[in-house]
């Protein structure tokens, strides 16, 4: 080394790449270039994939069994700095491998050089991605079963509680507090599934396709793909260095799972406010107002239906940088990562903080209850009524119960307070019976198709999903 930094720096840089140049990059080329300053969240799975090149090399004769002991107790020596925090990450390494590899050198000395046999880092950084978001992927869904349990235990506790049902976030029909919260399980199970699919379509592994064209060792690519939890190896070395399919499945799933958590945090934004009262939101996850004392706004819940926004645009993002690369590698696709990584800690922090929101919320089952009754909720089954009880056809049905409406809005009166006389006016068959239909309660116990809201349908549902999760 010489007392030059800008010099050493070249050095340093020129060793990395061989004999090739013969300067190293300047500033501008170095900062451009370099990934370390985020690909370094890579590292277990970085030196779990050189473990297991490693023992596959000397398996097969191709490095001596002592050198692969030396690699396979320097790489742990090199995890345990990184993950103690003692490790001096280096821009001029440009990334996590040469990172761990130059260590990896300087622990155990030239036997290190060995390692990188019937390997580039193209498929290095494909293995090493592919693993980490496999692990997010794994996250993603114990993460969504936490939730779909918080919401479980919401549905149990409220399987009776009647609450209006919208449609145009007008009162529609009414419905149960626990039809509402397992309909988010519902979407929740989707999504656990997309990443679930995603999942078993990833796990393939691209180490042992080399830059691109495979290599002339005598490597056992089944052999590393097993020792590293994949189902098999992928069957095209162009397309394993070429693939980011399943980051951009992630990124889809993890969209589409915000998505749906947006839904619900702008339900809770509704909810809580003055104006619906159905629930009041834990003093965790709501904050006051620097100048008016009487507020309690649901930040949390507003936070979460912008991450979408997120997740979504690192979607867009990766889609974009893979949209026109010819195969195989290219350069671009060092672009892949920050966007995951992104998404994935906005996705994990979003499902924990709604776990949290839902384990809190209390519902406010007066108001509920009194919202389920007002906007003539019930004239649906009046209309039902009209057909069972009388024979009516639902279209002449629907223009009894929709006259009956107008009467009671011009009495400013629900249609439980229309008098039978009145309720005659509509149509003269009509019998005290009806009003056995017209209850909040009555209505919501009388949906007992499959699916429907009915409280022994709920009921129903919870405990099978309680089994599912178990």
């Amino acid at each position: 080394m010489t007392n030059d930094p800008a010099k050493d720096q070249g050095k340093t840089a020129n060793t990395m790449w061989g004999g090739r140049f013969a300067a190293g990059p300047d500033a501008i080329m170095e900062a451009i270039n370099a990934s370390i300053g985020f690909d370094q969240r890579l590292h277990a799975q970085d030196i779990r994939g050189s473990r297991a090149h490693a023992a596959m090399l000397a398996a097969q004769g191709i490095i001596a069994s002592s050198d692969a002991e030396a690699i396979r107790e320097g790489l742990l020596t090199v995890l345990s700095e990184i993950e103690a925090g003692d490790f001096p990450f280096s821009a001029a390494l440009e990334d996590i491998h040469m990172n761990v590899e130059a260590r990896l050198k300087e622990v155990i000395g030239d036997a290190a050089g060995r390692l990188h046999t019937a390997r580039s880092r193209n498929d290095q950084v494909a293995t090493d991605f592919r693993l980490w978001v496999r692990d997010q992927t794994d996250a993603a869904v114990a993460g969504i079963e936490a939730l779909q349990r918080a919401f479980l235990q919401q549905a149990e506790a409220g399987a009776d509680w009647v609450m209006p049902g919208f449609t145009h976030l007008q009162t529609a029909q009414p419905v149960t507090w626990g039809h509402h919260m397992m309909a988010y399980v519902e979407m929740l199970g989707r999504d656990a599934s997309r990443f679930r699919d995603a999942r078993a379509r990833m796990n393939e592994c691209p180490l042992g396709a080399a830059a691109l064209a495979g290599t002339s060792f005598p490597i056992d690519r089944h052999a590393t793909a097993h020792a590293l939890g994949f189902d098999r190896p992928m069957a095209n070395s162009l397309d394993a260095v070429a693939d980011r399919d399943f980051a951009l499945e992630f990124l889809a799933a993890s969209s589409i799972c915000a998505m749906h958590l947006s839904r619900f945090a702008e339900e809770l934004v509704i909810w809580s406010s003055a104006q619906f009262r159905f629930v009041r939101l834990s003093d965790r996850f709501s904050t006051g107002s620097s100048i008016m004392p009487q507020k309690r706004n649901p930040d949390a819940a507003e936070l979460l239906r912008a991450k979408i926004g997120r997740i979504l645009g690192a979607m867009v993002a990766l889609f974009t940088v893979m949209k026109g690369l010819p195969l195989a590698y290219s350069k671009d696709m060092q672009e892949d990562k920050e966007q995951v990584f992104d998404a994935a800690d906005t996705l994990m922090l979003s499902l924990a903080a709604m776990t949290g929101m839902v384990q809190d919320m209390a519902a406010q089952v007066p108001a509920l209850k009194a919202a389920a009754a007002s906007g003539f909720s019930t004239a649906t089954d009046l209309a039902d009524w009209l057909v069972r009880a009388l024979g009516l056809p639902f279209r002449e049905a629907h223009h009894v119960t929709g006259a009956l409406v107008a009467l009671a809005e011009r009495k400013g009166c629900d249609l439980p307070d229309l008098t039978l006389a009145e309720m005659q006016t509509g149509h003269p068959g009509i019998t005290q019976e009806v009003y056995s239909v017209l209850g909040v309660e009555n209505s919501v116990a009388s949906r007992t198709s499959y699916g429907g809201t009915a409280p022994s349908g709920v009921r129903a549902q919870v405990a099978r999903w309680k089994e599912q999760l178990a």
